[in-house]
């Protein structure tokens, strides 16, 4: 049978919520932070395609050459591609990856190769769509794919699920670098692109002290934006770990009064805010270095490359703490071992 599905693939996306839905038609997931990927095998052909669409697949040759290892000639698979390193995943080195340069990525496959994660079969061995299935029946064909197909040193990992509320409970608690929170899935539904109904992800937030090493204005305005968030190393030095934008427009009058007059250089002593790049898709990168006077204490939800991962949430100003005290240890994980949540 000809494969049944075909680029683009809409797919499903994840409602965020606070709290971890309970019941027996719930099935929960790692939260893996990597790229979202949807893996298409027909034949000798491999396509790798990203969670908007786009193709990934000129920038993964080892995943792609792992794809065409497996004995099955068709399948679809939906899934994440990342790195590991040592007992957790790098996100930067996954960034390195979308690069321009051909020679650069085939470089970078061959020094820190990546695998991918699977945790659904949209399309099985005999070219079949499998959308139509409820999550039970697809994640009964998914594991019995993996006994057949998918050997442990293959490049392709099958992602752990649980129904044991307790379990997921403990990967939610764990402070990784390798965890972005967990995923709960409906196991009664239907694969349905685009649809959040039946898939939830939730995170384990956590806070940090930080010093304001500097802001940038609003775009095209001259009110501050954004803080841009700093941390002390055990040289002394203060490093860029990122950034809060989370701030009232009422607000934003007020705090500029406030921050202007400590603008002062060099803000940052460590590690610095870079740059244009091609990431910044024409974003104001100019920024103001203020005194390290300042701190404020932010919500996070993930540390990679000892930076947030994402934007913060400012939870309140720290007149009290001196910023001395905002140091980089804060940010110390405990790393789940990714044995425990890859079969």
């Amino acid at each position: 049978m000809p494969l049944q599905l075909r680029q683009p693939l809409e797919p499903m996306e994840a409602l965020s919520v606070e709290e971890i839905p309970t019941g027996d038609e719930w099935q929960y997931e790692p939260k893996w932070d990597g790229f979202r990927c949807i893996a298409f095998r027909d034949g000798a052909t491999v396509e790798l395609q990203s969670k908007s669409g786009q193709p990934l697949t000129r920038y993964f040759p080892e995943v792609v050459e792992a794809i065409r290892k497996v004995k099955a000639k068709q399948f679809v698979l939906d899934g994440e591609i990342a790195i590991p390193d040592g007992e957790s995943f790098s996100f930067d080195a996954l960034l390195q990856r979308i690069h321009p340069a051909e020679s650069r990525v085939k470089r970078l496959a061959q020094e820190t190769p990546g695998i991918y994660v699977v945790f659904d079969l949209l399309a099985g061995d005999d070219g079949r769509s499998l959308l139509e299935e409820p999550l039970r029946s697809r994640r009964k064909k998914l594991e019995k794919f993996a006994d057949t197909y998918l050997a442990e040193d293959s490049g392709i990992r099958l992602s752990r699920a649980t129904t044991d509320l307790a379990e997921a409970r403990k990967w939610l608690k764990m402070e990784s670098a390798t965890l972005d929170g967990i995923i709960a899935k409906r196991l009664d539904m239907e694969y349905s692109g685009g649809d959040r109904e039946g898939m939830q992800k939730i995170k384990n937030y956590r806070t940090a002290d930080c010093v304001i090493g500097g802001f940038r204005y609003a775009t095209g305005k001259k009110v501050v934006g954004s803080l841009l968030l700093g941390l002390y190393d055990s040289a002394g030095l203060l490093n860029h770990v990122g950034f809060s934008s989370s701030i009232a427009n009422a607000e934003k009058k007020a705090l500029t009064e406030k921050l202007e007059p400590a603008i002062e250089p060099p803000g940052f002593t460590g590690r610095a805010p870079g740059g244009p790049s091609r990431w910044n898709r024409g974003k104001a990168t100019e920024w103001q270095p203020l005194k390290p006077k300042f701190v404020v204490e932010v919500c996070y939800d993930h540390v990679s490359g000892e930076r947030f991962r994402h934007g913060t949430k400012i939870v309140r100003w720290r007149p009290d703490k001196a910023p001395k005290q905002c140091t980089m240890d804060q940010l110390e994980q405990k790393t789940a071992s990714l044995r425990r949540l890859l079969q």
